[in-house]
């Protein structure tokens, strides 16, 4: 097999800081080539360089025995290279056709036959989207099946995916991996990353393994196993396994008094009649396939969006009847919510890291006249850095310059240095290392330890099992099974969500 993709000797370096240095890597015509690695180690910036994100500080990038420089992601697609980010890049203002033809409009456009087009395209893949809807008003999973679309059509030779099944339910998984076997039966090559090391070890012709900017190992698939891949990622044996707290291994926490209480909450189609009770001391992991509206009446509770006025339901929150305004509302209260989308409204990308997180604390904060130094706000994020191991290529780099997995952890630092009675983590790990997952789980555990309220929305039934006392199904807008610790199965919760 002849390589489409080679890097020589490969260096980025972001003020004089190696993202990877070094990089001897290679992709074969017709492949499936997993890239995998702890946040921070180099994978989406490697994938950049090759979708003409980043040029190289050194080395060389040949595509086809050709020594290119890639200068936009434009020369990129004009040499036959797609890629479909972590974070979506769609016009929110647009509909999911428009998107997907985008840069390819006519003098005179029929949005009748861009519609048609697009829809056929949706129905070819299995992907569930309507092409008249609004990108801004779809959630993060149908966002990425409208990248994939976007990718798929342009008929690249190289498409690059950097954790597309993240917020896809199963059945959309397996709908993409016949997509990425079909697309390598037409002489495509595709590299994976992905931090679920089990589809990996799936779907994957060859793994590459990155730790700290360097490429450890380059193998085929079937000479890995699930622990010798973590051991190349993170240097070292991890001790126990990372869902191993799941039915039957620990006992669930005592209820403490009810501190969130939703009664025959409606918001238009997407919420209908819901009630739930959150209790102190507690977490309560709420389980959904897609379009379920487990988002949405979280997003309700923590001011985001807004209930029905007439026949909308009650929210409590520790006993008193609410109905928040706007979030910082909900901040004030104690409400923090952890959004699943980062990028849209999580972080402010130019910002340094410690403004990120000390902007949280100004949520809260009660004299607007107030003067906060910039010392002050590095001290007061210092703590939350180091708590949650927020790693960086300099102490000033913005919040843009991190991986995914490290973002993730700013956008929690920053609702947690609230100090909140109440939080809400909407898909907590998604785009996190192996590594990273433990460090989060235990950090959410000790919240709930400490008291806390805790609600954990998650596609991932294995994270559910292990972190929940109480696990609440949601179903076509409402909560339709209630279910201890000891009565939870995989079987169980997902028979409920679909039936």
């Amino acid at each position: 097999m002849t390589d489409i993709i080679t890097f020589r000797r490969a260096t980025k370096e972001f003020r004089g800081n190696p993202a990877f240095k070094d990089v001897d890597f290679s992709l074969r015509k017709g492949e499936i080539h997993a890239l995998l690695g702890e946040n921070g180690a180099g994978k989406s910036t490697l994938t950049k360089v090759i979708a003409g994100l980043y040029s190289l500080t050194s080395g060389e990038l040949l595509i086809e025995g050709e020594v290119r420089t890639l200068a936009s992601p434009a020369d990129a697609l004009k040499a036959g290279i797609a890629m479909v980010f972590q974070e979506t890049n769609l016009v929110p203002s647009m509909t999911v056709a428009q998107n997907i033809f985008l840069g390819e409009e006519r003098f005179f456009n029929r949005l009748r036959g861009i519609n048609i087009l697009a829809q056929q395209h949706l129905q070819r893949l299995n992907f569930h989207v309507e092409p008249t809807t609004l990108v801004s008003t779809l959630g993060a999973a149908k966002k990425q099946m409208v990248e994939i679309a976007r990718a798929v059509h342009h008929s690249a030779r190289v498409f690059i995916f950097d954790e597309p099944t993240a917020t896809l339910t199963p059945e959309e998984k397996h709908h993409f991996f016949e997509l990425m076997k079909r697309l390598k039966a037409e002489g495509a090559s595709i590299i994976f990353i992905s931090h679920a090391l089990e589809e990996a070890l799936a779907v994957a012709d060859r793994i590459s393994i990155l730790r700290d900017g360097a490429l450890i190992v380059t193998d085929d698939a079937r000479t890995f196993t699930r622990q010798s891949i973590i051991q190349a990622m993170v240097g070292r044996q991890l001790t126990g396994e990372l869902y191993g707290q799941a039915r039957g291994a620990r006992t669930a926490r005592s209820p403490g008094s009810a501190v969130l209480s939703l009664r025959n909450v409606s918001m238009g189609k997407a919420v209908r009649s819901a009630s739930l009770t959150v209790f102190a001391g507690q977490i309560a992991g709420i389980f959904g396939l897609v379009g379920a509206g487990r988002t949405e009446m979280m997003k309700i509770a923590a001011g985001i969006l807004k209930r029905d006025f007439f026949d909308g339901g009650s929210i409590r929150l520790g006993g008193k009847a609410v109905r928040f305004r706007v979030p910082r509302d909900a901040v004030k209260h104690g409400v923090a919510y952890i959004t699943e989308d980062r990028k849209l409204d999580g972080i402010f990308e130019a910002m340094g890291i410690a403004q990120n997180i000390f902007m949280g604390a100004l949520m809260k904060h009660t004299n607007p006249a107030s003067i906060i130094t910039m010392r002050e706000a590095r001290e007061c994020s210092a703590e939350w850095i180091e708590m949650l191991k927020v790693r960086s290529i300099s102490e000033n780099a913005r919040v843009v310059e991190l991986s995914g997995g490290n973002q993730q952890k700013v956008v929690i630092a920053k609702s947690l240095i609230q100090n909140p009675s109440l939080i809400i983590f909407d898909e907590p790990t998604r785009g996190v290392d192996v590594g990273a997952i433990g460090e989060i789980h235990q950090m959410i555990a000790k919240l709930a330890d400490a008291g806390a309220a805790v609600v954990v929305i998650s596609s991932y039934l294995p994270e559910i099992l292990s972190l929940s006392d109480r696990i609440l199904v949601a179903r076509q807008g409402r909560i339709v099974e209630e279910l201890t610790v000891d009565e939870a199965t995989e079987e169980r919760i997902m028979y409920a969500a679909v039936h």
